[in-house]
């Protein structure tokens, strides 16, 4: 099996964070931070509620760690002052789903533009490395935060479809888009 150690992908820094792929060792605070109504109740129905002791170990060896690098990438967002503290994560995905990038944070780190910093390496990344042409992301409709960011990074408002997240509530998403061109626009 691949492991995080066999293949290498980028780390990235910026004003207050470190990003580098995910590792066993961050198991723990992962699952810490990610384990919480708040924090998935926006995100995709496949992921389990209430979140399992040890799924986060479990998720890093049956997912990522097989495929990281390939086709996906996933980064773990820590502060650059601890960085063995992770507490988001950005992901990449060659195929979309439809979308091409996923995220979350933990709920003590929200407000405070973290995250819109931390797609701004990713998305660079995509583009100007990994050859993307465009990128489609998707949020909840109730996600306003996650729309923000889109808002915040330049993306293009596309439509709505039906889609089922963990909070049933939730029964449609946003989808965005952003082009390599808009990109090249929005960070001039």
């Amino acid at each position: 099996m691949t492991t995080s150690q066999n293949i290498k992908i980028p780390e990235f820094q910026t004003k207050r964070l470190f990003l580098r792929g995910i590792c066993l060792s961050d198991a723990e605070s992962y699952e810490r931070h990610f384990a919480d109504y708040e924090v998935l109740r926006y995100l995709n129905k496949t992921i389990p509620w209430p979140y399992p002791k040890g799924g986060a170990k479990e998720y890093f060896q049956s997912d990522i760690f097989p495929k990281q690098g390939v086709n996906v990438w996933n980064w773990g967002i820590f502060l650059k002052e601890d960085q063995k503290e992770c507490i988001g994560c950005v992901s990449l995905w060659r195929k979309g789903r439809p979308e091409h990038r996923g995220f979350w944070l933990g709920k003590k780190y929200w407000g405070k533009g973290l995250m819109t910093e931390a797609v701004h390496p990713v998305c660079s990344y995509a583009f100007n490395e990994l050859g993307f042409e465009k990128l489609i992301f998707s949020n909840a409709v109730q996600n306003t935060a996650s729309r923000r960011i889109k808002e915040k990074t330049g993306c293009r408002f596309i439509k709505t479809m039906p889609r089922q997240f963990v909070d049933p509530q939730c029964t449609e998403a946003e989808i965005w888009e952003l082009t390599k061109e808009d990109w090249f626009q929005f960070c001039k």
